[in-house]
């Protein structure tokens, strides 16, 4: 897992999707996958690499779950 607290989860999102059009599915879906990985990538997309459960947690259809 990686080193954020589940309290640091929202300010963490709030940056990772603050340059999206779609804030509230980018906000629920980033805080969800940060409680369960403890880790959001730096930027506003990409550098998933730099957290691999939050990487590699897939939707039913095989896509990212988290973004």
């Amino acid at each position: 897992p990686g080193s954020l607290k589940p309290e640091e989860c929202p300010k963490a999102c709030d940056f990772r999707c603050s340059a999206t059009s779609h804030q509230k599915p980018c906000l629920f879906f980033c805080n969800l996958c940060c409680k369960k990985c403890l880790c959001v990538p730096s930027g506003t997309y990409g550098h998933k690499e730099e957290c691999p459960c939050y990487n590699n947690w897939k939707n039913k259809d095989g896509g990212p779950k988290c973004p």
